[in-house]
């Protein structure tokens, strides 16, 4: 049974005064695919989040890149990494925001608070452990999975969880996983950890789940066994970070490989910051990064806020975004101007890396032709 509609919308639900995410945990290389045919000297909208894939928009040449969030702890995530890539090589950028070891994040950070705004500034200098942990991990979420790890531990140890994360084939990745690892300890561990008591209190929040179903438990353990037995999970950077804490060399996100640090570098000045509701984000678009935001909100703030999304859309503008707990694909009222790109929509779901969310959305605002 789902929540009763209340007419605050989710900032007035939520507290957003927080690091809520240290890492954004949607899959930069389907958003990429899903918006490049628009974006090469264009304005797109993004919600901010941590960064990282307002960053990793970076890499289809656009004009501009609007990140958008109700939360100035993470517009301040963002702009620390819009300095580090300003400010330090690839392999100290690494090290610095928490993929690799690095002791020395305090004196590097002292190099990079001149970059930064008077308000990030001071956010980020109260915030010295955090910097001292690395960036990537400074979310409530990430916290959680820290607590995750630790039982994990628990039920499958180090040389097990190791043998996982070996390249294996098709074959040889089922066989382990339900030989192996498909245990009832790790069963019993994600039906807790997916839990809504335990996920909204310790990794998220609980009003995110006010529109979802009573189980958000069973979709997204099912899917996990499924991304864990059928897909390769050695280069999986959604995957590495959940099981061991962090990422490796060949699983990064879009935004930290190699090959596109020195492009995002050079355009990271085209990001531009906007605190409020990414619907009230001024100015038209040519493509947007939506995250899940339209499950936190019930079927008439979901039409509502589609609808102004859809006003700022140029000619063949196209909305990419998530559902996870709540399916709120394109209100029925937008259907006569916004199509649904069903068949791309699927076709990126399926090479979608991240294995929790249970849809992926492309829609496209009509052109004259269509």
């Amino acid at each position: 049974m789902t929540a009763a509609p209340d007419p605050r919308s989710i900032q007035q639900r939520a507290s957003f005064d927080l690091i809520r995410y240290g890492s954004v945990w949607e899959d930069a290389d389907i958003l990429c695919q899903a918006l490049k045919p628009v974006a090469a000297g264009a304005r797109l909208l993004s919600i901010a989040s941590a960064g990282d894939n307002a960053l990793a928009l970076l890499t289809l040449d656009p004009k501009e890149v609007l990140a958008a969030d109700l939360s100035a702890a993470q517009l301040a995530c963002l702009e620390l990494r819009i300095a580090a890539f300003q400010g330090l090589s690839y392999e100290a950028l690494l090290g610095f925001l928490g993929v690799s070891p690095d002791a020395g994040r305090l004196d590097v950070y002292q190099g990079l608070r001149k970059r930064l705004s008077p308000e990030a500034l001071a956010f980020w200098d109260g915030k010295l452990e955090v910097i001292a942990l690395g960036a990537i991990h400074a979310g409530k979420l990430e916290g959680f999975l820290r607590r995750y790890q630790g039982f994990l531990r628990w039920v499958h140890g180090a040389e097990r969880s190791r043998a996982l994360l070996l390249p294996k084939g098709r074959a040889a990745r089922a066989e382990f996983y339900h030989r192996t690892w498909n245990t009832w300890p790790w069963r019993t561990l994600n039906r807790l950890a997916f839990s809504r008591r335990i996920l909204g209190r310790l990794g998220r929040d609980p009003e995110f789940f006010r529109h979802a179903s009573e189980d958000v438990t069973s979709g997204p353990t099912r899917r996990l066994d499924q991304a864990l037995a059928q897909r390769p999970s050695h280069a999986n950077p959604y995957l590495r970070y959940h099981l061991t804490g962090s990422y490796a060399s060949g699983a990064l996100p879009r935004y930290l490989r190699r090959e596109h640090f020195l492009a995002i570098r050079r355009r990271s000045s085209r990001v531009r910051r906007f605190l409020g509701p990414v619907e009230q984000a001024p100015g038209d678009f040519a493509g947007f990064n939506l995250s899940n935001i339209f499950e936190y909100m019930d079927e008439g703030q979901h039409a509502l806020t589609y609808q102004k999304l859809a006003d700022k859309a140029l000619p063949g503008a196209r909305l990419a975004y998530w559902n996870l707990h709540v399916e709120r694909p394109r209100p029925p009222a937008e259907r006569a101007r916004v199509v649904e790109l069903a068949r791309l929509s699927k076709s990126l779901h399926a090479r979608d890396q991240n294995w929790a969310y249970r849809s992926f959305h492309v829609d496209q605002r009509r052109t004259r032709n269509q």
